[in-house]
């Protein structure tokens, strides 16, 4: 069963990083690799990502360009900047720390 309330929070993170991987993709491919790449567990709904991606564009972390594709249609794709590198190295660094502190509670409780 795909959880979407486990994406708050890590959204920003996994945007992130699926972009470092493949650049250059839009925003149902970003859903599509979120979903596919956690085995359906995640799945990040329109709502959430639009607004998301426009948040991390604002804040200079990913760049977006206006393509046309093969089929003539229009698609705003997104590539990582030098601050979205850096960025996503703060979020992951703070993934695994609470990471971390999550396991130790469940391990210690």
């Amino acid at each position: 069963m795909a959880r979407t309330d486990a994406l708050q929070g890590s959204l920003d993170l996994l945007v992130l990083k699926i972009l470092s991987r493949r650049p250059r993709l839009h925003g149902y491919a970003l859903m599509a690799a979120i979903a596919s790449t956690s085995g359906e567990v995640l799945r990040a709904e329109e709502g959430s990502l639009y607004p998301a991606l426009y948040r991390m564009e604002e804040a200079g972390w990913i760049r977006a360009e206006w393509i046309k594709k093969d089929t003539g249609r229009r698609a705003r794709i997104y590539e990582l900047t030098p601050a979205g590198k850096k960025q996503l190295a703060t979020e992951e660094s703070r993934w695994q720390s609470v990471s971390l502190a999550i396991n130790r509670v469940l391990r210690e409780a």
